[in-house]
């Protein structure tokens, strides 16, 4: 895909999602045989062209580096080894998933005669605006082309050489399969004004999806004239229950917290039960205060935290419940009940992520019904929120709204039921 510059924007744009369109309706009928045909394509093409693909991130890279990106976001952007292993991985792993399109489900004899249910359908075209890394090209082609659907793909300027080499090999394996290569496009313009268009053409698109910081998903569902399918915050919680294995509990909470410290679905805040404070924070303060984790408490959790070794503590203020870190910074809070830790959770949380740990069954049911957010987990580490954990084979992006998609969006996320009938013969009396 060559480069593109000095772009009329709105006939360029235009004919970008009129492509995207004819080119839906295609994916729409497409056998099972061919997406999956595609997507092996896909995979041998991306470990055949290896050299190739890293040649192109290599210009990405050093084009980052020299403009001072900071090191977290250059690592993002390689495409390693194992990065280019892991999406040819992938790609396969999609095609081994059941094909959702087509599937009839909630069948049900009416008294009239007819049979009412529902078929999963393809959105139809969906965009997708993503910063720095590079291998989300891929994820959002797979999940778009056995899905049914077709996509526009406008991922930021720092990967603009790996993007374009992988939608190259995208749209080729697409031809092998004799489906239509224009399934799959990636805006050929860094012009942020493109991404305007994009985000205000329901003509063209049926559903908008960013992944990439809170200014661009807050721009993207400010100015979108198309369904937006987001997050803004990952403010995840834990919350450490009275009745708890404290060895369980120490293990999950430092996992959710450390694993990694950049990912959504990285716990931001603790919640620590009074009954088991003392036993519990200034031991998981001691893991804390090793892996260098800064712990902004309340005066309870302070004073419980002060005797710690090397521990790094400030007070935590009002803004402070309500942060997503993104780093090795976590709340800490000592509640006096399940009640109090679930209306905390409710009133800071992002509605992205939350856990319990605990023994009692019962405040574990009411947490699962009570906590609003997308994911909520018992006994288990808010990291394994994430499609390829949930056995989704990939995913697109979370979701905190709650209409259409919620958490980690898939297949089925990318798809929606409409009711069919079947009759023979019927007529309303």
């Amino acid at each position: 895909m060559p480069p593109m510059v000095n772009l009329e924007l709105q006939p360029y744009m235009t004919g970008v999602g009129q492509a995207a369109r004819a080119a839906s309706a295609v994916l729409a009928r497409a056998s099972t045989a061919a997406k999956n045909a595609a997507l092996f394509a896909l995979a041998r093409r991306i470990r055949e062209q290896r050299a190739a693909l890293q040649a192109a991130n290599a210009e990405d890279v050093a084009a980052a580096q020299a403009a001072g990106l900071v090191a977290t976001m250059v690592d993002r952007l390689k495409l390693t080894d194992g990065v280019i292993a892991q999406m040819a991985e992938g790609c396969e792993q999609v095609a081994a998933l059941p094909d959702p399109i087509g599937e009839i489900t909630e069948l049900r004899q009416r008294p009239s005669g007819i049979a009412v249910g529902r078929m999963r359908v393809p959105l139809g075209v969906f965009g997708m605006i993503y910063e720095s890394r590079p291998n989300v090209t891929v994820d959002a082609a797979t999940l778009a082309i056995k899905s049914g659907n077709a996509c526009i793909l406008r991922g930021g300027s720092e990967a603009l050489h790996s993007n374009r080499a992988l939608c190259d090999l995208v749209r080729a394996a697409l031809a092998e399969a004799g489906l239509p290569a224009d399934a799959v496009q990636l805006i050929a313009t860094t012009d942020r004004a493109a991404v305007g268009l994009l985000i205000t053409s329901p003509e063209f698109v049926d559903v908008i999806i960013p992944r990439g910081g809170k200014g661009l998903i807050e721009r993207i569902s400010r100015e979108a004239r198309v369904p937006v399918i987001k997050h803004l915050d990952g403010n995840c919680h834990v919350y450490v229950d009275a009745q708890v294995d404290l060895e369980l509990a120490l293990c999950v909470t430092d996992n959710a917290k450390t694993q990694k410290y950049s990912p959504c679905n990285a716990a931001e805040s603790l919640l620590v039960h009074e009954a088991v404070a003392a036993a519990f924070l200034p031991r998981i303060g001691a893991l804390f205060a090793a892996k260098g984790v800064e712990m902004r408490g309340d005066e309870r959790a302070l004073a419980l935290l002060r005797g710690v070794a090397g521990a790094k503590l400030a007070a935590a203020t009002e803004a402070d419940w309500a942060e997503e870190y993104l780093a090795a910074i976590i709340s800490v809070k000592v509640v006096g009940s399940l009640d109090e830790a679930i209306a905390h959770i409710n009133r800071y949380g992002s509605h992205h992520t939350d856990a319990i740990l605990t023994e009692n069954h019962s405040n574990a049911m009411r947490f699962l019904r009570e906590v609003d957010s997308a994911s909520v987990m018992v006994n288990a580490s808010t990291r394994f929120a994430d499609g390829f954990e949930f056995g989704l084979g990939a995913e697109i992006g979370i979701s905190t709204d709650k209409l259409h998609a919620r958490g980690p969006v898939g297949l089925d996320g990318l798809t929606s039921l409409k009711w069919v009938v079947l009759g023979h013969g019927e007529v309303r009396s």
